[in-house]
């Protein structure tokens, strides 16, 4: 007899003790888990809303020791602009999420124990593998993404902590859904931190799984702990693209710090999201106009290559002077040596390399990784 074991069980059996920063331990055997805005409370045999992080004899177990997925792609894919530019980063995700969004890009695996229609396998590894391959790639940066990368912390910072003692630098790709538990665990392994602003209003993000002040909160709190944070705003027709919800977002990343980068992004239909048409280019448009008049310095129209004009590339606040030309996830040419405009000297926010400009950087081809045999 053939016995046949499900993800469900398979993930089970591949899994790590929870971080004590991320546990709680309440009245009759329940555990409150810490590792992002929904703060789970988990009887014995039971699961969060991630799916992954579950009750098992009085121990959360979490997941640990495997990937979803691997890959080296340019770090402006992340999207982060103002770190590391033209240079790569090696991404890894794991399985599971604890919002459940319509649209979700990466539904396969994010959504694979809410979702039968997807399917994605674990492959197994330890650690020091993925950090082995970041350095065979040359790639500075290990960035958690694809899934939600809070759900997923414990295994993040064993990955980071190895990461880091080898010279690379570490981020998140995060709907911000945090705790101030779990913010405070990963800062001294994470220095990248992008946010996904997905509205600007609670109905809508309950329709995604959240709410809204906990990412509203997280965004703050990355930015007064001292992460580099970037944010996005994927504009959905008929979604969150209206001036009033625009204006909204702009002026409150504004409030926390006119020098964090907004990147407004093209929609287009995916999933169980395919009734919006694709975002138009006068909609990014108009929200970066939207950025501009509520005092954003740095905003950047997305996943319309091409079509933006120079509205990809980064000009010095100070001088307007262009020191980062781009084609989408190309980098033509740049000119930071460190943080400081070559022509004015004003600080650009940001996290630069001590190095020599070039004029051709990159591909902005995401290349596969091997994971061994």
């Amino acid at each position: 007899m053939t016995t046949v074991t499900t993800l469900r069980e398979l993930l089970a059996e591949h899994t790590i003790a929870a971080a004590p920063e991320l546990v709680r331990r309440e009245d009759g055997g329940v555990i409150r888990c810490l590792a992002c805005g929904h703060r789970c409370r988990i009887g014995e045999g039971k699961a969060g809303i991630c799916k992954v992080r579950f009750n098992s004899g009085g121990e959360l177990r979490v997941p640990g020791g495997y990937v979803a997925g691997v890959q080296v792609d340019p770090i402006e894919k992340k999207p982060f602009f103002h770190a590391f530019p033209g240079r790569e980063a090696l991404s890894f995700g794991m399985l599971g999420c604890d919002f459940h969004c319509g649209y979700c890009q990466n539904w396969v695996s994010s959504q694979v124990l809410r979702d039968d229609q997807a399917v994605t396998y674990p492959r197994f590894c330890d650690a020091d593998t993925l950090v082995s391959l970041a350095l065979e790639q040359n790639a500075p940066v290990v960035v958690s993404t694809y899934n939600e990368p809070l759900i997923t912390s414990d295994w993040a910072v064993k990955v980071f902590d190895r990461a880091i003692a080898k010279g690379l630098v570490c981020g998140y790709v995060s709907n911000g859904n945090g705790t101030p538990e779990v913010i405070e665990f990963i800062k001294p392994f994470v220095r990248l931190y992008k946010v996904d602003l997905k509205s600007f209003n609670e109905k809508n993000y309950h329709k995604l799984g959240g709410v809204l002040g906990n990412v509203l909160a997280t965004i703050e709190r990355l930015k007064a702990m001292g992460f580099w944070v970037e944010i996005v705003t994927l504009t959905v027709p008929g979604f969150n693209d209206s001036d009033e919800e625009l204006g909204q977002m702009a002026r409150f990343i504004a409030g926390v710090s006119p020098d964090i980068p907004w990147h407004v992004t093209a929609f287009h239909p995916d999933y169980k999201m395919t009734e919006p048409p694709r975002t138009t280019v006068e909609t990014l448009f108009r929200a970066y106009d939207i950025g501009k008049a509520a005092g954003l310095r740095y905003i950047y129209p997305g996943n319309l290559p091409g079509q933006v004009g120079d509205k990809e590339n980064t000009y010095c606040s100070g001088c307007g002077e262009l020191l980062i030309e781009r084609y989408g996830f190309y980098v033509k040419r740049n000119r930071m040596r460190g943080d400081n405009c070559p022509e004015c000297g004003v600080i650009v926010p940001g996290v630069w390399e001590e190095r020599a400009p070039v004029e051709s950087m990159g591909t902005g081809i995401p290349r596969g990784v091997r994971l061994g045999r």
